[in-house]
């Protein structure tokens, strides 16, 4: 996907009066535009392991639907975002290709939650990050990623991902910023919806 956004970005230095950091993974299958939320919401030139596609991964990475992606993730990426003067989000971006799932439970070593990024051409490649969220016991929201028209609602998305009616299930453009951060801040709001209920049952 073009990782190229419309908005602006500042790039401003971590503020000396940080003193909490929060960390979010945004996973999903090859291609979905995890390096493009990454990048376009991030207020730091993100950390990024994309390579060059050659003909190695022929017959190994299964392309379909992304044929002209011209790069990849090998390891992740990462962002950060000031939510206000103390406190800070640092986001990575796992790989998509199932070569490096293995990576994946690495990245969700001390983090609050999620964000599965999807894509309904290739719908059937969330499932695996699904399970293994679910499997950490780690809170998660679902961003349908629109590529043009959509072709799906988000009923049938959640149907198709057989999704719980308390997983909030959002569309998104990965490209713009505003879009992407409206996808951090129904994360953020999920995450706070549940310790909140924790702390009324506890």
């Amino acid at each position: 996907m073009d990782s190229r956004t419309s908005d602006p970005v500042t790039r401003v230095p971590l503020r000396s009066t940080a003193t909490t950091g929060l960390k979010i993974v945004i996973v999903g299958g090859f291609g979905v535009g995890k390096t493009t939320m990454v990048r376009s919401v991030s207020e730091i030139r993100p950390l990024s392991t994309e390579e060059t596609m050659t003909s190695a991964g022929v017959g190994i990475d299964d392309a379909r639907g992304v044929e002209g992606k011209p790069t990849t993730t090998v390891a992740f990426d990462f962002g950060r975002i000031s939510l206000n003067d103390e406190m800070v989000l640092y986001l990575f971006g796992a790989p998509g290709q199932e070569r490096f799932w293995f990576v994946w439970d690495r990245l969700f070593t001390g983090t609050l939650g999620a964000v599965v990024l999807v894509d309904t051409r290739r719908l059937a490649d969330s499932w695996y990050a699904i399970d293994r969220l679910e499997h950490h016991g780690m809170p998660f929201i679902v961003a349908h990623n629109q590529f043009g028209e959509p072709t799906h609602t988000l009923d049938q998305i959640r149907d198709a991902l057989d999704l719980s009616a308390d997983v909030p299930l959002i569309t998104c453009d990965a490209r713009q910023r505003e879009s992407s951060k409206g996808v951090l801040i129904t994360l953020v709001n999920h995450l706070h919806a549940l310790s909140s209920a924790r702390q009324v049952t506890s």
